[in-house]
């Protein structure tokens, strides 16, 4: 089913969604940080980090998809979407919901309790514990600061995650943090090497995001299909 597909690849974004978070860490002068010790560094400050709002764009080969994205803690996450146009993505407490205007399609699904690093979870101090021990993690090339991409004069820290099992739904991540210590970008490859980009720009963070910024009324003319990735527990 086509639809179905192409939802499954939006849900992708959700298990990444997750690390654009503005946050500090100290260094021992002349000593350098360790990977692992940077990414408790991350672990530690993160939780201050109460909601976030920031410009996303994700880029699949030739894909691009780029709108708004709200976050707060522990589980809300929203994205209004301009590309596709009216495209919307809401995780509550209880339930993914992706309304896909182009088919005037609902798919929702309910959440399960307990799991690894997926969905909104990965964005708090006990998602990252979990990356912690599902994946290794080092830096990609050294701890230096590097160009984004190759002639850019924007300088990131690079880090690489890697999978410990083939159970985790990304083989390998590359994290790269700016000089303003804000997650710039995210290249994250699934078990079949689909290769995936996250952008985050504009990130502002504890803007006092209400709740109800995660409410969404889904137009009553949309088809709803109900727990499309698993059966519900």
């Amino acid at each position: 089913m086509n639809k179905l597909i192409y939802v499954k690849k939006i849900y992708i974004i959700i298990c990444l969604i997750i690390f654009p978070a503005l946050f500090s860490y100290a260094q021992d002068s002349g000593r350098i940080v360790t990977a692992n010790e940077f990414l408790n560094y991350v672990s530690a400050q993160y939780g201050s980090i109460d909601d976030y709002e920031a410009k996303v764009t994700i880029t699949k080969g030739k894909e691009k998809m780029n709108g708004i994205l709200y976050y707060k803690t522990p589980s809300l996450l929203r994205i209004n979407f301009d590309n596709p146009k009216e495209q919307v993505l809401v995780v509550d407490k209880e339930k993914l919901v992706i309304y896909i205007p182009k088919y005037r399609v609902i798919m929702q699904q309910k959440l399960k309790k307990k799991g690894g690093v997926s969905g909104a979870g990965m964005a708090s101090r006990e998602g990252l514990k979990i990356l912690k021990q599902n994946y290794t993690v080092a830096y990609l090339d050294s701890p230096d600061f590097v160009p984004l991409d190759d002639g850019s004069d924007e300088m990131v820290k690079k880090l690489k995650f890697v999978w410990r099992t083939p159970d985790e739904g990304f083989r390998q991540l590359i994290m790269s943090v700016g000089e303003d210590n804000l997650i710039r970008r995210l290249i994250c490859v699934t078990a079949d090497y689909t290769e995936m980009q996250f952008d985050f720009t504009d990130i502002m963070t504890n803007e006092g995001i209400p709740d109800t910024r995660f409410e969404y009324d889904s137009p009553a003319s949309a088809n709803v299909f109900e727990n499309f990735l698993f059966e519900a527990e």
